[in-house]
């Protein structure tokens, strides 16, 4: 359903830090660098099919997390979904909600993490099933 999701950043290389930590968990590569025409730079971390990107805000306005937005990645386990947290926590990120761990759903039982990035994106690990 999903081609890629693109979050703006405020400091473009300490995201990238952040998010080579972190997507680095997942199996993610070194994301692909881009630089447009205007100098703004791009990075795209493809794995397993999904694109994740970080970017400067090309308007040259401040970056900012969509309220009520969270971005969620598929991981394979429940020790996954807490090392996820864990080492995002560890790589400048703040925890959010409840402690990694089982939790009911609408989509029923699931393994969930959450926090948030340096700039405040709410991002979740998330495994289904028990």
């Amino acid at each position: 359903m999903f081609n890629h999701i693109m979050i703006g950043c405020t400091d473009i290389e300490k995201s990238k830090a952040f998010y080579d930590k972190v997507l680095g968990v997942l199996g993610a590569p070194e994301p692909a660098k881009n630089v447009a025409d205007s100098g703004h730079v791009r990075y795209f971390y493809m794995h397993n099919g999904s694109v994740f990107a970080l970017t400067q805000p090309i308007n040259d306005e401040p970056a900012n997390p969509a309220n009520g937005s969270t971005i969620g990645f598929k991981c394979e386990s429940a020790e996954q979904v807490k090392e996820l947290h864990d080492v995002a926590i560890a790589n400048g990120g703040t925890t959010l909600e409840d402690p990694p761990g089982l939790r009911e759903g609408a989509m029923g039982p699931m393994q969930l993490s959450y926090f948030r990035d340096p700039d405040g994106h709410k991002i979740c690990g998330i495994k289904q099933g028990a």
